[in-house]
């Protein structure tokens, strides 16, 4: 297979060949550098205007490739002032639950050589690399300390998995964890690892609530791309650009803003992405003001197309999944659903299709998603259907 990417004012044109297996084969990324986790930043922390001074918080990231360098990017997307890290620490984790790091592999990050940074409002940073082994698979400690009032602190809510974080003072760099006594159910600041990895690239997926991992277990890591990693072996990095309640077309407050406004962000500035999987759209329908036109989903849906295309970026569309029996579910709202599966599965216009509509519907049925699957709202499948959909994306795709 003969693949055009693109990296910066630079074409490479890059020949891959597909195993049986549907592992790819391939010249890695030209850096060597891999998103291994990600995390989309929905909104500012209303609650706290002033910030997290003299917080340090402890984010628990989950890897899908490992490396022998990391660096991080966090993000002050949703700030209102200037953000000031006194420092951030990258560790591994000792056991699944808990903030205590593996000995030994604690490591202060540095930005430009300086262990502080100032991220203006509106902007990211990404650290210098740091030299620790990174497992695939497994859990990191990313921890921030924030020594002054920053303004309202840019977060993703729906982390569905439990972070720590202490009121007390600089404990970055605390290997034991002991410091870290209260809990957190959300990631503060932090959007993104990469590592340097002999990985090909990255599989972003991109989409609201379904991709999130809403209805999966928490801290179990069973969001359906996690379960895709768990398929790839390593073999590419998974990161997920979901978040809940997002949409194709409005904004939402912590819902985040809209797919086409948080493309570039999210998907085309990641590092080493390669393939793009887009489940968008139920939500452009369910939620108020109701999207009825197929046409402006179809037009959303061609912008991201075109727009991963001149990155180079190959574009897998999934098909949205049954609802009925949701609340607000009605036959006028299923028939916009309907006609937006059958333009990603028929026009062409995608480089490949996932079917995660007909991976978890009900064969007696096809309106609503198979009880096994659902977690009892009609909307969210839980585990097993989140498997489910992992299962159903063809490999040799990627």
């Amino acid at each position: 297979m003969r693949r055009l990417l693109v990296f910066g004012t630079t074409v490479v044109v890059a020949f891959s060949a597909v195993t049986a297996s549907g592992a790819a084969d391939e010249v890695r990324t030209p850096d060597g550098w891999v998103g291994t986790w990600a995390a989309a930043p929905a909104n500012g922390v209303a609650s706290a205007p002033n910030g997290y001074p003299n917080y340090s918080i402890r984010n628990v990231v989950h890897t899908s490739v490992g490396g022998s360098q990391a660096r991080v990017r966090l993000s002050n997307a949703f700030g209102t002032s200037p953000l000031t890290l006194g420092r951030v620490t990258v560790a591994v984790a000792a056991e699944a639950g808990s903030p205590r790091a593996v000995a030994g592999s604690m490591r202060t990050l540095t930005f430009g050589g300086s262990p502080t940074v100032i991220v203006p409002v509106g902007a990211e940073v990404l650290s210098d690399p740091a030299s620790v082994r990174v497992p695939r698979d497994a859990d990191l400690l990313v921890t921030t300390y924030v020594p002054t009032p920053s303004g309202p602190v840019t977060y993703h809510p729906a982390a569905i998995q439990t972070s720590f974080f202490t009121r007390d003072g600089d404990f970055a760099a605390q290997e034991s964890g002991a410091a870290f006594t209260e809990r957190t159910s959300v990631w503060h600041y932090v959007s993104g690892v990469d590592v340097r990895s002999p990985a090909a690239g990255a599989v972003v997926a991109f989409g609201d609530s379904i991709t999130d991992g809403v209805g999966s277990a928490s801290g179990a890591n069973h969001r359906w791309p996690d379960l895709l990693s768990d398929r790839l072996r390593g073999r590419l990095g998974v990161l997920n650009a979901g978040i809940s309640g997002n949409r194709l077309l409005l904004d939402g407050g912590d819902f985040g803003r809209n797919a086409l406004a948080r493309f570039d962000d999210d998907v085309l500035s990641v590092g080493g992405v390669r393939t793009l999987i887009v489940l968008e759209g139920i939500n452009d329908i369910q939620q108020v003001p109701h999207q009825t036109d197929p046409a402006r989903l179809v037009s959303a849906y061609r912008q991201l197309i075109a727009q991963a295309h001149a990155r180079g970026i190959r574009v897998i569309g999934a098909t949205i999944t049954p609802f009925k029996g949701w609340q607000v579910y009605d036959e006028t709202l299923e028939a916009t659903r309907l006609a937006a599966n059958e333009f990603i599965r028929q026009s062409g216009e995608f480089d490949a299709v996932v079917d995660f509509d007909a991976a978890i519907r009900d064969p007696a049925d096809p309106l609503r998603m198979l009880p096994a699957y659902d977690t009892g709202d009609h909307l969210h499948p839980n585990d097993a259907g989140l498997q489910a959909m992992a299962n159903a994306v063809d490999l040799s795709e990627l």
